[in-house]
């Protein structure tokens, strides 16, 4: 099958590129894009750890193909940022209340609850824990990183 024209918008940066049409958008970040905060876990859509936003959405990016997101805006966790490089309110949350140990899953975590807080900024700590479910950590234990969701969600600031 023939290679297909693209273009998106990542982390705000216009991008063309000529993809295969089987490419993920996990591997076209990665590889053609160089944004290697997108991790690549169990590439079944089970682990989180590939979360990207898609047009503002919580997406696997391992389970959507690079074409699928021609025309859109997609962001990753290195577009959380801002462009001084001041952490987001999330990130922060993360770093302050230690929501992280090995770190291989929180690009993941952060994209998501990003995403989750703009959705539902006032959360109770059961629609926490649910929002978290689809992530998986195997180091944290899950109590720093749901203390940032909870810190996070109190600044009442989504940057």
């Amino acid at each position: 099958m023939a290679d297909i024209d693209i273009q998106m918008r990542i982390n705000g940066v216009p991008r063309r590129d000529t993809v295969p049409p089987r490419l993920t958008l996990a591997d076209f970040l990665r590889i053609n894009c160089g944004l290697t905060g997108t991790h690549l876990g169990c590439e079944h859509g089970v682990c989180g750890a590939c979360t990207v936003l898609l047009d503002g959405e919580a997406v696997r990016a391992c389970l959507v193909f690079a074409v699928q997101a021609d025309g859109s805006e997609v962001t990753t966790v290195e577009g959380l940022a801002s462009p001084s490089g001041e952490l987001s309110t999330v990130q922060e949350a993360f770093r302050e209340q230690h929501g992280l140990q090995c770190g291989f899953c929180t690009p993941g975590f952060v994209v998501s609850v990003t995403a989750f807080l703009a959705e539902n900024p006032k959360p109770t700590d059961e629609e926490i824990r649910e929002a978290l479910s689809g992530n998986l950590c195997r180091c944290t234990g899950y109590q720093g990183i749901v203390n940032a969701v909870r810190a996070a969600a109190d600044t009442g600031d989504r940057a």
